[in-house]
């Protein structure tokens, strides 16, 4: 039996390379999904494309309104809600220049909407008995960034906001946990190298243990498993799909440290 059989799932930036792909693989596993993004035109085009199971909702996550209707709209043509990606996000970021307004915004859209979607669809996943929240992440909220300062921040939140909601939403029997993302083949990465992936997946191999960034299939596949009931004893936690990132650290994967291995070495032989 697919892994999401006769669940239903709403998924926020959906229309996203990596967001479209876990709208993929939900389907793909049985579920229906209610793909909710701000951007028309990519959004109806995964919807299209995944046929019946998917369902297209223009929306704005920093819109109360909008996320009322969004709830509301998925119970009413599903009957229910047993998955939330919180997958939307801004990467408006300006680092030391970046004005309070700016500031706001990027928490407003990355971090404070999705904790009041969430709050929403408990309500739906309580009259189910329960469900599983999916807050994404990043690598970004463990480590400094040389690229970005507003964006970790809100990512390290996130890391936070997923483990108080696993705490306050289990006895209504949610789980909450998150993924992090390293460096995946997505949108802002074809951006910045003009569709280079040869480019990125040798820039990759100095933080990357596979040697190459990431796949957003296999961001998707860690979403399908929270989702899953073959996760149900995990609750508060998050997944770090990025190829070692977090676990190499600064030595990155010893590359730094090989004159000094081949040093030690020597002495030892001799």
């Amino acid at each position: 039996m697919p892994a999401l059989d006769g669940k239903t799932a709403i998924v926020t930036g959906g229309a996203t390379l990596i967001g479209a792909k876990i709208v993929e693989a939900f389907v793909a596993e049985g579920a229906m999904v209610v793909l909710a993004d701000i951007n028309d035109g990519d959004g109806q085009r995964v919807a299209e494309e995944l046929g019946e199971s998917v369902t297209f909702a223009h929306t704005d996550i920093t819109d109360d309104e909008a996320l009322d209707q969004l709830v509301r709209m998925t119970v009413d043509t599903y009957g229910g809600i047993d998955v939330l990606v919180n997958g939307a996000a801004t990467y408006l970021d300006n680092h030391l220049e970046t004005t309070r307004a700016e500031w706001l915004t990027a928490f407003d859209v990355n971090v404070v909407s999705g904790a009041l979607l969430t709050v929403r669809v408990a309500e739906q996943m309580r009259q189910r008995g329960g469900g599983s929240v999916i807050n994404m992440a990043s690598i970004a909220g463990k480590r400094a960034q040389p690229l970005f300062f507003v964006y970790p921040v809100t990512k390290a939140a996130i890391l936070g906001i997923t483990r108080n909601q696993a705490l306050k939403l289990a006895e209504w029997g949610i789980r909450v946990n998150s993924v992090s993302p390293g460096w995946i083949w997505s949108n802002p990465i074809i951006g910045m190298t003009g569709d280079d992936r040869q480019l990125v997946d040798d820039v990759s191999k100095a933080f990357s243990l596979p040697g190459r960034i990431g796949n957003p299939e296999e961001v998707a596949s860690a979403m399908v498993f929270l989702a899953s009931d073959a996760s149900s004893f995990i609750t508060g936690t998050d997944i770090a799909v990025d190829g070692g990132y977090t676990a190499i650290g600064p030595e990155q994967m010893g590359q730094s440290l090989t004159p000094l291995l081949e040093r030690m070495e020597s002495l030892s032989a001799d």
